[in-house]
């Protein structure tokens, strides 16, 4: 394909140009980074390096000066050293280039031309790409055409445009496969593209399955070791790398181990060699257990040795030594987990890995773990070990340097053992990659978290209702129901939650039948299944009398079912059953509790659920046994087990979560609707100019936010600026609405609640009136105020609150409840992260609690739902659109049956540049 020389045109703005890292398709660790002048060389040898054929390909004929050519034309458009532009806001020019251990080994570059755009609207750019021979089919091209269409698009690029030969197969491959809308155009020989650059769902989809392959590629050497080193395994008990070995000699792995310590000639049993470069082999996995200061220059003779992962179980590094280590590991292409951690261990057969220093070996099983306490860590393990279910691979994250908990989720989808994950992570990286991760892989294994964190305190300095809603509690939970994460709020609900969802098939709905031999525990658990949502129908006529007929004399079959204390466990079993077969419910939840009646003692009763025959597989069952010791244990069935519990509430909360996961598998994956009426580039012109004029940033004025809103269509109540009393008195004549009433609101720069500070009147009548309340504001705030806002009074409706705030990191979050003045004191509201799926909509106008008025309760009729439904997309796209938008705030929003309206709007922009979250890039220390 050919670069261009073409004239450029006005050169768009430009992002960051630092260096990043990404893997390759097999895993290989690769650093891509803006093209600097003094890199002409490496660019040349790399040109005069390639094959003829692939040099023709490259400049459509096999011509050492094609080559000399390009290298120069790229010498005089690339940013100089220090500069963090690539040179775009000058030339329209960009350049990536992709080096693996300080060699290049690619090329990416683009220019906008001055060529016609093959649509109206459009910014093209001519591209060129170039990968040496010898890494080709690795990806390596692919992964720079994804940095280089995400820069593309920071510039404000639309198209790309290559030529390429006809028979220049691999290339036009990798354009078909990238995942974006490509054509064609043959003529003679040579192909010409158009690529676009819109970042479609397919693209998502096509950079997800890429990461993915590479990801779980990457990690091999960290979780399937053939063989393992610990550096800083003591000669004297007690020291972290001692135990480290220990586990690993006592825990059956398969592979070699090794260690390193230049004061012993064994440890353990285990032969010591001083240093690294002295082992005879190079191993895939090294255990770091040393000092903190020497944890840097450990890494970097590991990577120079060949090692291909680390395991850092060293803490207390300081920023030094932290950059030192993850620079060792990415100059290298190591994966790290930790530092600061417990360790990792895979109990897979043929592999048996335990590089813990936990006081026992992990139980194998089907439940991959997370974590990033080391604490929780042991806690988890110990609770999967006593249930039986055990772990397939467990992972302490620490500091989580590198390897997070997406990387996990992706290793677990595809390892063939995992059938369960159970995450517990203090931060997110990238929380919007790792929800699209979670989204897909929940529908084939539960993810569950404990919500770490929940009491931390609201934003004290919020400026708008908007972000005093937004918590980050309310942001991680957003996040969760998004992606179908099952969340809940202690290790201990995690695992009862666990235990259900390992072993029974998931409830259909949210109707259980509680049955038992205790009238009192009954009614604790139907107490206990109605606070967690559940609901407890009454059975029906036929079914009742089948009940009664299997239980003895004085039985009840209402709902609950009490069965009585000298049911027998035949009796139990068959009430079960006939309740299980009926069709009436989705669980039954069977209390027990110990009695006098010697057929009724507690193990007996129980033998009733787990003795059962095969046709109650698909019903959900589940136990409370008053007596128990254990929170939750499982009992051993004839296929499978059966979960009980020791009180009601525990019960009740794991059916609830699982009849959570039930519905979100139930429906389909939501759809991010197309909005017609919306001008981006007219909102980021108004977005621009504003920023121009206010370089920190601030709230916009009445104008400019009806203007942004206007942009996205979002229905507004007519207005008018008045500076003086003659203009408020014109436009309240002009604009009066039911019965000839007006509202005049004050307005400065920094006013943000105008009923707190007495800043509006309302229904005005008459010019008298206007006039008066135009000098009652002129005179209390005539200091500060710059003018006032006339508008209409609004009829009656019901008062909704609709905003967007930007989290820093989890992106744009946009909040919907109950409005008016008393907005954050009834904290009314819901909440979810943008882009808003047709489900996410859908989920905020029924989340709270003020839902029921919306579809009519109360005699009122139900409001404009389309029409709310389009309010809060368009919102949710103008959050995305425009990374300045740092919080939007509308309330009152009305809402009546005809029309949904906002009446007031807040807008307060940052000066923030657009991040790619779904770019393909290792992490970054902070």
């Amino acid at each position: 394909m050919t670069g261009s020389t073409a004239p450029s045109s006005p050169a768009p703005r430009t992002t960051d140009g630092g260096a990043t890292h990404a893997l390759l398709a097999d895993g290989t660790t690769i650093r891509i980074r803006c093209a600097r002048p003094e890199d002409h060389d490496a660019v040349l040898r790399l040109y005069e390096a390639m094959s003829p054929e692939y040099l023709r390909f490259r400049f459509f004929v096999a011509s050492p000066r094609s080559a000399v050519q390009a290298a120069a034309r790229m010498r005089g458009r690339a940013a100089p050293r220090g500069s963090t532009s690539s040179g775009a806001e000058r030339s329209g020019y960009r350049a990536l280039l992709a080096e693996h251990e300080g060699g290049l080994i690619g090329i990416a570059e683009y220019e906008v031309t001055g060529a016609e755009s093959p649509a109206p609207g459009q910014v093209t750019a001519e591209i060129a790409l170039a990968v040496a021979d010898r890494w080709h089919h690795r990806g390596a091209g692919t992964l720079l055409l994804e940095h280089l269409v995400s820069a593309a698009r920071a510039d404000g690029v639309t198209a790309f445009t290559a030529d390429a030969l006809a028979q220049n197969h691999e290339v036009l491959k990798v354009f078909a496969d990238l995942g974006l809308s490509t054509a064609r155009r043959f003529e003679g020989n040579e192909v010409r593209c158009v690529v676009q650059l819109d970042q479609t769902e397919a693209y998502l989809a096509s950079v997800e399955a890429r990461g993915r392959t590479a990801d779980v590629a990457s990690l091999r050497p960290l979780l399937r070791p053939e063989s393992v080193v610990v550096i800083g395994a003591g000669s004297k008990p007690g020291s972290v790398g001692r135990a480290v070995l220990r586990n690993l000699r006592t825990g059956g792995f398969q592979g070699r181990v090794f260690a390193v310590n230049p004061r012993s000639l064994t440890v353990l049993g285990v032969h010591a060699y001083p240093s690294v470069g002295s082992l005879p082999q190079v191993p895939d996995l090294a255990v770091l257990a040393v000092p903190a200061d020497r944890v840097p220059d450990v890494a970097e003779e590991c990577g120079k040795f060949g090692v291909r992962a680390l395991l850092t179980v060293s803490s207390g590094l300081d920023a030094a030594q932290a950059r030192g280590l993850l620079d060792a590991c990415r100059t290298h292409g190591m994966r790290l987990a930790g530092p600061n951690c417990l360790g990792l261990a895979n109990t897979e057969e043929g592999i048996s890995l335990d590089a813990t220093f936990a006081v026992t070996h992990p139980a194998p099983g089907t439940a991959g773990v997370a974590v990033q306490s080391g604490g929780v860590g042991i806690a988890l393990l110990s609770g999967l070990a006593r249930l039986g279910v055990g772990v397939s691979s467990f992972v302490s994250l620490g500091d989580k340097y590198d390897v997070s908990g997406n990387d996990l989720l992706q290793w677990w989808e595809g390892d063939g053992t995992t059938g369960l994950a159970l995450l517990h992570l203090e931060s997110f990286g990238n929380p919007r990659a790792f929800s699209r991760t979670a989204r897909r892989v929940t529908r084939k294994l539960p993810i569950l978290t404990v919500d770490a964190g929940r009491t931390e305190a609201g934003r004290a300095a919020a400026a708008s209702h908007t972000a005093a809603a937004a918590t980050r509690t309310m942001t991680r939970r957003a996040l969760f129901a998004q992606a179908g994460i099952t969340a809940t709020d202690s290790v201990s609900e995690l695992l009862e939650a666990a235990a259900l969802l390992h072993s029974q098939p998931l409830p259909t709905g949210h109707r259980v039948a509680v049955v038992t031999n205790a009238g009192g525990a009954g009614v604790l658990a139907a107490d206990a299944c109605a606070e967690a949502g559940l609901g407890l129908p009454p059975l029906g006529a036929r079914l009742i009398d089948d009940v009664l007929d299997a239980l003895p004399d004085g039985a009840s079959a209402t709902n609950p079912v009490d069965a009585t204390a000298a049911v027998s466990e035949e009796q139990l079993r068959a009430c079960v059953d006939r309740i299980a077969e009926s069709g009436c419910v989705d669980a039954v939840l069977v209390v027990l509790v110990p009695t006098a009646v010697a057929a009724a003692t507690g193990d007996v009763l129980a033998r009733s659920l787990t003795h059962a025959p095969d046709r109650r597989r698909d019903k959900t069952v589940a136990a409370v046994l008053i007596d128990q010791e254990q929170t939750v244990r499982l009992l051993p069935a004839i296929t499978g087990t059966v979960p009980a519990y020791a009180e009601p509430q525990a019960a009740a909360r794991a059916l609830a979560h699982a009849v959570e996961r039930g519905r979100w598998l139930a429906r389909p994956s939501g759809t991010t609707p197309a909005l017609t009426d919306v001008d981006t580039p007219r909102a980021r012109a108004v977005a621009e100019a504003f920023l121009d004029r206010n370089p920190e940033g601030g709230w916009l004025g009445p104008g400019e936010c009806a203007e942004l809103l206007d942009c996205y269509g979002i229905p507004q109540l007519p207005w008018a600026w008045a500076e003086t009393e003659d203009d408020a008195a014109l436009a309240a004549e002009r604009l009066k609405g039911p019965g000839g009433l007006v509202v005049l609101k004050a307005h400065w720069p920094g006013l943000l609640h105008k009923a707190e500070q007495r800043a509006l009147h309302l229904d005005l009548r008459g010019d008298s009136q206007v006039r008066a309340a135009f000098r009652d504001l002129e005179t209390r705030f005539g200091h500060l105020m710059t003018g006032v806002v006339v508008q209409p009074l609004a009829a009656r409706g019901t008062e909704l609150f609709a905003g967007v705030v930007q989290d820093e990191i989890f992106g744009p979050l946009v909040l919907f409840g109950l409005g008016g003045t008393a907005t954050e004191v009834l904290a009314d509201h819901a909440a979810r992260l943008a882009p808003l799926t047709d489900h996410d909509v859908h989920d905020l106008i029924t989340a709270p609690r003020c839902a029921p008025l919306l579809f009519g309760r109360g005699g009122g009729g139900p409001v404009d739902l389309e029409g709310l439904e389009q309010l809060l997309l368009r919102l949710s796209r103008l959050a995305g659109d425009l990374p300045q938008l740092a919080e939007a705030d509308l309330n009152p929003v009305l809402a009546r049956p005809e029309r949904v309206t906002a009446l007031d709007a807040r807008i307060r922009l940052l000066p923030r540049h657009s991040n790619d979250p779904y770019l393909r890039q290792l992490r970054r220390l902070r």
